[in-house]
């Protein structure tokens, strides 16, 4: 197998997001270029119907999450940063504050100075896009950190929600929640289990079989499937208890959970590129109010309502993470500000006139930029990386 740590090029790469920063910036330069060509190379299929905005989203992105729920996993185990799972409450209840306060913070200052036509438009500000923030968090705090950890489940948990706020609020009249197709979800999660009872260590038969019906339930039921795998990697069979980071490039264990991740870790950090390239292709318009109403929800309402539910959870005893301070969850709040992707999609679904929902968009586009006062902030905390 291929040793990671002797190419020290291939590691900066990924530690500095560079595949995915690439991929931003030539979607960007295309779409403002040439947003015809841009949109086709998107849309057009490839083979079967199938495109690459669907390989790129629907597809691999079920590995990025896959990926990101065996962290969480292992996080949960004892010896991790999330265990006892009291410690995880601190995290769920963060994301509630993290979709309330950004709501209430657009919705407040649409009354100020928006108008009637932008109101619809508060749930764009309450999602966190998971992919950019996760790569933000691993810059500022290192793999290892607690609030990494933290701020996956929060992401996680705070999509979830979305999806929800997306299927109740935005509900597409083409393409509406099939519920029964649902029930898929739990078949998957049984087959996982019965693949886990019957001490089955290969990883494959977990994807093939619990992964796909999870997906197609997802699929059917006209929810997003990128989620599929967080239903199933928890039921792969793991370590007892964490005694090494499965992040660490030369400590991983030999148990099926690990085994996904050190096969396809290199994959996704580098394919990361291909979800840049296919998400960021927003047209630079002129900013208005909504940009500035979704800008600032994202900025101040998940900073605001992170913090303080997170505190006060805190304080009634379901405590953060050990090395997990009010500066960190200060600045897990800051980071988890970055909306982009998914606030895109609800930005599509919010409004009917262009006008708005292009400058809805520009707002998401630009939280991109908040990853900049994270890394000063970090640096003006005097936070400590864990490698």
């Amino acid at each position: 197998m291929y040793n990671l740590k002797k190419n020290k090029h291939i590691n900066l790469l990924r530690e500095f997001s560079i595949p995915l920063l690439m991929g931003v910036s030539v979607a960007l330069a295309w779409a403002n270029l040439d947003h015809k060509s841009y949109e086709w190379l998107i849309h057009t299929p490839i083979v079967g119907g199938v495109n690459l905005h669907f390989l790129t989203n629907d597809l691999f992105m079920v590995l990025f999450f896959g990926i990101a729920a065996a962290e969480i996993t292992e996080s949960c185990l004892p010896g991790g940063d999330l265990n006892p799972p009291r410690k995880a409450l601190n995290a769920i209840i963060a994301t509630i504050g993290g979709v309330v306060g950004p709501a209430a913070v657009y919705l407040t200052l649409n009354m100020l100075f928006g108008s009637s036509a932008l109101r619809n438009g508060w749930g764009i500000p309450t999602a966190t896009d998971i992919a950019l923030a996760w790569l933000v968090a691993r810059t500022v705090f290192g793999r290892n950190h607690p609030a990494v950890a933290f701020l996956l489940l929060l992401a996680i948990a705070d999509d979830a929600i979305g999806l929800l706020i997306i299927a109740i609020f935005y509900p597409n009249p083409h393409h509406p929640p099939e519920p029964l197709m649902l029930l898929l979800i739990p078949l998957g999660m049984l087959f996982a289990w019965g693949l886990r009872s019957a001490r089955v260590k290969p990883y494959w038969p977990y994807l093939i079989t619990g992964g796909l019906v999870v997906w197609t339930g997802l699929y059917l039921g006209n929810l997003h499937p990128a989620l599929a795998l967080a239903f199933i990697v928890p039921f792969m069979p793991h370590e007892k208890k964490e005694t090494v980071h499965m992040f660490e490039e030369d400590a991983w264990e030999h148990s099926t959970l690990d085994k996904f991740v050190h096969d396809w870790r290199l994959f996704v950090d580098f394919g990361m590129f291909m979800f840049g390239l296919v998400n960021a292709g927003v047209e630079i318009s002129h900013m208005g109010v909504p940009t500035i109403l979704v800008l600032l929800g994202l900025l101040i309402g998940k900073v605001a309502g992170i913090s303080l539910f997170s505190s006060v959870a805190h304080q009634l005893g379901w405590h953060r993470p050990h090395g997990m301070g009010a500066k960190e969850t200060l600045l897990v709040g800051c980071i988890a500000a970055i909306g982009f992707t998914v606030s895109l999609f609800i930005a599509g679904e919010a409004f009917t006139d262009p006008a708005l929902t292009n400058g809805a968009k520009m707002g998401a586009l630009l939280s991109i930029g908040i990853a900049v006062p994270a890394v000063l902030g970090a640096k003006l905390l005097k936070i400590s990386k864990r490698q």
